[in-house]
């Protein structure tokens, strides 16, 4: 594939937090298009492995190596793949082959920023899986070498890819629900967590997200989608942030905790709650976008519009369509219909696109870093036990 000269560029310091989606309203067409794009995956785990599949469902998208410093989950990525793919124990070694256009890293949480920097010193577009980055100066690093580069760089906030999301962001700064009050998001899940281990001598290594020198927690892996989520809607990044968790029921050498509450504040005074259990499951995950005029509440795949101070039965205007009586479904509120794909399909079409048509994705890197920052501050403040400030850099 020939490389097209990339022109449209961002910066943490002038970037919008939140980009519009590029033809959003309209699906972009690929029949014609020559540019097959070669793509390495890079730790196939649960989640790199996961992702082959949606790829090999994308027309003119290869999975053409993969590589995991364990064997077996090595085999398990390259049989996943659709025709052939070589295999690596070195991610350097893949970054060599000339005929991969692009990589796709799904490491520990600790390794991305490096591993990001190595890749794109080997002119190779980036899809990097969230959290971005960890610590302030692997966000800092990564920040300035993906501003001093000509490739394609997305964060893995699938979300930000989602056409329902989308839809419901436009409808929220459109005024659907009036001035924004709050957020209210969970994640709860019941399970402890865990990777089944082998041998007692790769428990961190498979099991990295319970250790603090990898991972960021229950924050970094699921509640950073939220965080990137408000603050999309909120065009704007927290100024503060209190929390607390504790390792308090799955007792089982573990570092990271195992149920956080969190709290950030916004300069436009709204405030952000997050929670995510893991002993309790009820409700498993939502957002909710509270503001005078009424609330909207989305799963992964679904969401709803609750009027504020209306009944059920009153007629009015819904996504355009006016006059006609309003449909509760089943108490959850009047559905919010819009068709699109599964996020993280989604996310990998738009990394092509973007690829393709040297456009910055929507899910870059001023707001992958934003949100980044915004996990860091969380972390502090959990473990500090102190209320924690956005640092300036």
């Amino acid at each position: 594939m020939k490389r097209r000269e990339f022109i449209i560029k961002s910066t943490l310091a002038s970037a919008a937090v939140s980009a519009t989606s590029f033809a959003i309203g309209s699906n972009l067409n690929f029949e014609n298009a020559i540019e097959t794009i070669n793509i390495g995956i890079i730790g196939t785990g649960a989640r790199g492995a996961g992702l082959i599949p949606s790829i090999n469902h994308i027309k003119n998208f290869n999975v053409v190596a993969c590589c995991d410093i364990l064997p077996f989950r090595l085999e398990n990525g390259l049989a996943r793949v659709n025709g052939k793919a070589k295999g690596y124990k070195d991610y350097r070694e893949l970054l060599d082959n000339k005929d991969i256009d692009a990589v796709l890293i799904a490491t520990p949480f600790s390794t991305h920023s490096q591993i990001a920097i190595d890749a794109l010193d080997a002119s190779k577009h980036v899809y990097c899986e969230k959290t971005m980055a960890k610590g302030y100066d692997g966000i800092q690093n990564l920040v300035q070498k993906v501003e001093q580069s000509k490739a394609i760089f997305q964060t893995g906030h699938q979300y930000h890819s989602s056409r329902l999301y989308t839809h419901v962001v436009d409808l929220i700064k459109n005024g659907k629900i009036g001035k924004i009050i709050a957020f209210d998001c969970q994640w709860n899940r019941n399970g402890d967590w865990r990777r089944p281990v082998p041998d007692p001598d790769l428990e961190r290594i498979i099991n990295w997200r319970m250790y603090r020198e990898y991972s960021g927690g229950l924050l970094a892996e699921l509640c950073s989608h939220q965080i990137d989520f408000a603050n999309w809607v909120l065009n704007e990044t927290p100024n503060q942030v209190m929390g607390t968790g504790g390792i308090d029921y799955w007792k089982d050498g573990r570092e990271t905790y195992d149920n956080i509450h969190l709290i950030y504040n916004y300069p436009s005074g709204v405030k952000a709650t997050f929670t995510c259990l893991t002993g309790n499951s009820r409700d498993d995950y939502k957002i909710k976008v509270m503001g005078d005029k009424g609330t909207i509440i989305l799963d992964y795949h679904k969401a709803w519009f609750f009027p504020e101070g209306q009944t059920k039965k009153e007629l009015g205007d819904l996504d355009g369509v006016s006059g006609a009586t309003i449909k509760w479904d089943k108490g959850l509120g009047i559905p919010i219909d819009v068709d699109h794909k599964e996020p993280s399909e989604q996310a990998l079409l738009d990394f092509r696109d973007s690829i393709v048509l040297n456009k910055e994705p929507v899910s870059n890197i001023a707001t992958g870093s934003n949100t980044a920052v915004c996990i860091q501050m969380g972390l502090d403040a959990m473990y500090n036990n102190k209320i924690v400030t956005r640092p300036v850099f």
